[in-house]
């Protein structure tokens, strides 16, 4: 009962994406989720509405290490205002990545914002997962 999206800006992996899921769904399975390529720190408000997402997954966010660039992170205090927005109130927000560096910048950005608190060790096994309050 539960619907997925996932979205991803690159093409290679967008197109890797796809195939495997058209491969799923010609099995008759998986058809409640769908994929699509395109730039989720633009037009995230063209897909979702208010408190529409009970969970929102960033996987090996790219880390974008030149300084210059850590505005197109795609964790970033602007960028969490608007999933904060799209949230459920007690909504999880769930983060992975094999980069120190991005580690400790994600734990940095939802530490500072007002919206988010990470859950206690009881709440989760994972460590660093955060709660929309």
């Amino acid at each position: 009962d539960k619907l997925m999206m996932g979205m991803e800006i690159r093409k290679k992996v967008s197109d890797f994406a796809d195939q495997k899921l058209k491969s799923l769904q010609s099995n008759k399975t998986h058809t409640n989720i769908a994929f699509i390529r395109t730039n989720a720190m633009k037009y995230l408000p063209f897909y979702f509405k208010k408190s529409q997402l009970s969970k929102i997954f960033v996987l090996f966010p790219d880390p974008h290490f030149k300084k210059r660039k850590h505005k197109w992170r795609i964790i970033n205090q602007a960028l969490l205002d608007e999933y904060a927005y799209f949230m459920t109130v007690g909504g999880i927000f769930y983060t992975i990545t094999d980069v120190e560096i991005m580690h400790t910048w994600i734990f940095t950005q939802f530490s500072k914002h007002p919206l988010f608190k990470p859950l206690s060790q009881t709440e989760s096994v994972r460590r660093y997962l955060f709660i929309f309050i």
